[in-house]
């Protein structure tokens, strides 16, 4: 009987000792990270010329919450973009079959209004194809467009466009591309459009199509109408410099030919892959370029007074706690508590005509039916 008890004993030390030793291991070591490459912060008037939006710009930032966006602005001396949004709110994310979403999930629930499980792409949780926000301003006679920092392919932009079982089946969510009428889409992943098993060319296909199809940035900053196809290597920041303030502005300027409006999603999505990684510098870098291609935003929203603007994110990542902090001299210092997602509540932020509609804590899904109330589009 004692030998039973003392083994008992012994299992559950060693098994309370195995759980403190996996909560000790992702306590995550504390860094300190000086930021050296402040950027300006411009103030916006908030005054627009309608109440209706001809063009709503959503941006999301993947594994942004409120600790990644307060480290930004600690590291730029207390200012950022996202000071110029009033309206504010929180989103939850939990998807439908998880209490902590994936970028499947979450992004699903941004485009298409459903909650979705864990991986899936552009389906509800029972498996049938969902229309994207995207998808139905097509329909209305909006232009459309998709700008991101890594593959286009992801599991976010992914879900604007295609609809899969699962996330990886990326060479099939490259096919859905060439198929989707998105005007312009510029990201990572050409590798899936040629050198397929099928031995299918989507970039022939492209072209046959009448995009203007291109493989780097100078290239691409030239085209000024049509529709393009711009394909970038993936990389972080301190690598690929302002690229996504300068493929944004692309987009921005040939989608504005566009009489009725357009609807364009931006990603931020390597602010994931800093807290994936528990690299303070690589998130705040990230956080940093994300604000900076958000004052970009503003600049264009602000001079046409007629453009809708939402920030926010599909999900939190890497537990980010701050610990401490300089205003004045642009330090930040914090830890991270996990190398995967959590499932906190992120935050969101509009600006222009119909921002009203975004505040307060809604579902993640409640995006898709915002989004086609203020423009008025038909379902």
């Amino acid at each position: 009987m004692k030998t039973k008890f003392f083994t008992f004993l012994f299992l559950f030390i060693l098994s309370v000792s195995s759980i403190y030793a996996q909560q000790k291991s992702y306590e995550g070591v504390e860094s300190t990270y000086q930021n050296n490459n402040f950027h300006d912060v411009n103030t916006y008037s908030h005054k627009f010329k309608s109440k209706k939006p001809r063009n709503v710009i959503l941006m999301i930032g993947d594994g942004m919450g409120v600790a990644q966006i307060y480290a930004g602005a600690t590291a730029n001396k207390g200012k950022l973009n996202l000071d110029n949004f009033k309206h504010v709110g929180f989103s939850r994310t939990h998807s439908a079959n998880r209490y902590v979403t994936d970028s499947g999930a979450g992004g699903n629930a941004i485009a298409t209004g459903y909650k979705t499980n864990n991986y899936s792409i552009g389906i509800d949780a029972e498996g049938n194809p969902v229309p994207s926000v995207m998808k139905i301003a097509q329909q209305n006679g909006l232009a459309t467009g998709i700008v991101v920092t890594t593959s286009m392919l992801d599991a976010t932009p992914a879900n604007f466009a295609a609809h899969v079982e699962h996330r990886n089946m990326m060479p099939e969510i490259a096919s859905q591309f060439v198929q989707s009428g998105v005007n312009v889409f510029i990201g990572g992943g050409i590798e899936h459009f040629k050198d397929r098993e099928d031995q299918r060319n989507l970039l022939e296909e492209l072209s046959h199509k009448g995009y203007q199809v291109y493989e780097n940035i100078e290239s691409i900053k030239t085209v000024k109408q049509g529709k393009l196809a711009g394909f970038l290597k993936e990389s972080k920041v301190s690598k690929r410099g302002n690229q996504l303030e300068e493929t944004t502005e692309v987009a921005l300027n040939i989608l504005d030919n566009h009489r009725k409006g357009f609807f364009l999603m931006v990603e931020a999505s390597e602010i994931d892959g800093g807290g994936h990684e528990n690299d303070m510098q690589f998130t705040v870098d990230e956080m940093l370029d994300f604000d900076k291609t958000i004052g970009k935003v503003l600049e264009f929203a602000e001079k046409d007074g007629r453009t809708l603007v939402i920030v926010t994110a599909d999900h939190e990542t890497g537990g980010l706690t701050i610990t401490n902090g300089n205003m004045q001299t642009g330090e930040i210092t914090g830890r991270f508590s996990t190398g995967g997602h959590t499932g906190v509540m992120v935050p969101v932020f509009a600006y222009g005509p119909g921002a009203e509609h975004f505040t307060g804590i809604d579902e993640n899904t409640s995006f898709f039916s915002k989004i086609i109330k203020v423009l008025r589009l038909k379902r």
